[in-house]
């Protein structure tokens, strides 16, 4: 395998491969992500930063924190390796910055059956938007089990049909519940602004609130980055 096909293989598993990375580099066994960090990763994903880099931060990181002769806390968050992830990104080659692979690591029956999971979930909502996004992933299922597709066209469709059922439960929200999520993102952030870019904090507090949106509404996020 060459390594860009590695890379476009590695490149579906970003999640998973920063998880388990930050897991490694915190050498205290099992950690679970929480809300914050899975929206952070998210946030780095979506502004194109290479997978190397962001484990090359995540090392560079906490590299720094053991050679502290003071450790007040453990790194209890992806966000303490925020500012070495930015730097680590802002090295790497312009070539590495790829979108959504031509080669994916799933079969096209996974991708229907991926498809198809969801689109019963949201067929099972009252609103009639969200229904209407099921039919269009029951469509795209159909497609998907005889070949597989353009994924960078997919994903694109994929995309913008999240962001259309964010919007309606965005709408459906009182402003007392966007306010408690806002304050709960407020809270886990605050020992870590001073790490983060003024741009890189507003695409993390939306990408916190559209995913609380949907975790509250029972709903999977549609990325294919979430197939696994």
């Amino acid at each position: 395998m060459s390594e860009e096909s590695e890379w476009h293989g590695n490149y579906f598993n970003y999640f998973t491969e920063i998880e388990e990375h930050f897991q490694r580099a915190r050498a205290t066994g099992l950690f679970l992500l929480s809300p914050l960090d899975w929206a952070l990763i998210e946030s780095w994903k979506n502004a194109g930063i290479p997978l190397e880099a962001v484990l090359k931060g995540i090392d560079d990181a906490f590299e720094k924190w053991r050679s502290r002769k003071t450790k007040r806390r453990l790194v209890n968050s992806l966000a303490y390796c925020a500012q070495a992830v930015l730097e680590a990104a802002s090295h790497a080659p312009a070539n590495d910055r790829v979108s959504v692979a031509n080669q994916a690591p799933f079969a096209p029956e996974e991708l229907a059956s991926h498809l198809q999971k969801n689109a019963a979930i949201f067929a099972g909502r009252p609103e009639p938007a969200l229904r209407e996004i099921a039919g269009t992933l029951e469509s795209l299922s159909l497609a998907a089990g005889h070949e597989l597709p353009p994924l960078e066209d997919l994903e694109r469709r994929l995309t913008a049909l999240e962001e259309k059922a964010v919007a309606v439960l965005r709408s459906a929200q009182s402003s007392d519940d966007l306010y408690a999520i806002r304050q709960s993102l407020d809270n886990e952030l605050r020992p870590y602004r001073g790490k983060m870019t003024a741009d890189q904090l507003a695409m993390l507090e939306r990408r916190y609130l559209d995913t609380a949106l949907l975790e509250r509404a029972k709903l999977p996020r549609l990325s294919l980055f979430y197939l696994h």
